[in-house]
């Protein structure tokens, strides 16, 4: 297979789950997530309950999955930062991708309730969780790596990296709980915004 038909063929795969993430979303916010089945999300996009599971593995996965797809981008966002720049600030700006996200025409509607569906619902916020940590987890990778570049390296036991990592994703997620709160008043990058102007002059 050519590199064209690979990225035709990965470009044809988001689409269609993101239609079937479009046509769950629908559901959950309708009837609620416990409420919901996988059959009725086939049903939805007219398709089977094993064709599905062949874009997602479980129901948790078509709310979440999403998150896997966004940390590459918030990589690239890192990457174009300047070397020289402030690493909370470098920080701030990965969560762009997010917030920008969170902020499409067309969207918006939705993510008031789909935020709130995922902090209450245990097994959801469970699996929320873990994906920040894989997040956090490439973009402690990431800053290493940028030290080492500029001949600043970290020291193997240097929490630096780790801990600015840590704190700006907390600020993140403290963001989404005020936003909430608010009855999502406001935008939520206004809310990331405050969130982590409390932390970065420690920072």
């Amino acid at each position: 297979m050519s590199e064209k038909q690979r990225d035709l063929r990965e470009r044809t795969r988001r689409a269609v789950r993101n239609e079937i993430a479009e046509a769950a979303n629908e559901l959950f916010v309708e009837r609620g997530f416990e409420a919901t089945t996988i059959d009725d999300i086939a049903a939805a996009v007219g398709m089977s309950q094993r064709s599905v599971f062949r874009y997602f593995s479980s129901k948790e996965e078509v709310v979440l999955g999403k998150f896997d797809l966004v940390v590459d981008d918030m990589l690239a966002a890192l990457r174009a930062r300047p070397a020289d720049e402030a690493v909370w600030t470098s920080l701030r700006r990965v969560f762009d991708v997010l917030t920008s996200l969170a902020e499409m025409p067309g969207s918006v509607r939705m993510v008031e309730p789909i935020h709130r569906m995922v902090f209450e619902t245990p097994v959801l916020l469970a699996g929320y969780l873990q994906k920040l940590q894989h997040m956090q987890d490439a973009v402690v990778a990431e800053l290493m790596d940028r030290a080492e570049a500029a001949g600043t390296p970290y020291a193997a036991d240097d929490p630096t990296p780790r801990a600015l990592t840590a704190a700006a994703f907390g600020c993140l997620v403290a963001a989404q709980h005020s936003w909430l709160a608010s009855g999502a008043q406001g935008s939520f990058t206004d809310a990331v915004d405050r969130a982590m102007a409390t932390v970065g002059p420690r920072a």
